[in-house]
């Protein structure tokens, strides 16, 4: 599939992960569409807070938001929408569940993309649904399965 991405970055690139990355990651949770385009913000706790709390009622900072567009079919774009990943909780995060950053940060954009094609994780039935499609694609692209511990 062929995602365009328009990257901005808020916070010290340092340990981020580059465009071409976030591309490899975000094209393979494509679900049909071909070309889209998907916007990627990489902001600090203080802007993820501040959006967390403003959308979703939750003041902290969290690891990803999404934020889908649904244009008309008539319009002729393929706008999936935007992503916010808060580069210190997915690193806090990575730490903590003993992953790599990189296996982190691809979990999230691709988390976050499933979730622009409308997927969610509220019911049982559809965390199970897309933590498959989360582990499929991690796994094809060499990365372990996110939700199993290193301590089970």
């Amino acid at each position: 599939m062929s995602v365009e991405l328009d990257v901005q970055y808020v916070v010290d690139r340092k340990g981020i992960p580059d465009p071409e990355q976030l591309n490899l990651w975000a094209a393979k949770a494509i679900q049909g569409k071909d070309p889209v385009h998907i916007g990627i913000r990489i902001v600090d706790e203080v802007e993820s807070q501040s959006l967390n709390h403003e959308y979703r009622g939750k003041d902290k900072p969290t690891n990803v938001l999404s934020f889908p567009m649904e244009l008309p079919e008539e319009l002729g774009e393929t706008i999936l929408g935007d992503l916010v990943i808060c580069a210190p909780v997915v690193e806090k995060e990575a730490a903590e569940q003993y992953k790599s950053s990189e296996a982190h940060w691809a979990h999230m954009v691709i988390h976050g993309v499933l979730h622009l094609q409308g997927f969610d994780h509220i019911s049982d039935e559809q965390a199970e649904e897309m933590e498959t499609l989360e582990i499929k694609y991690l796994e094809e692209l060499g990365y372990k399965n996110p939700y199993i511990s290193i301590h089970e």
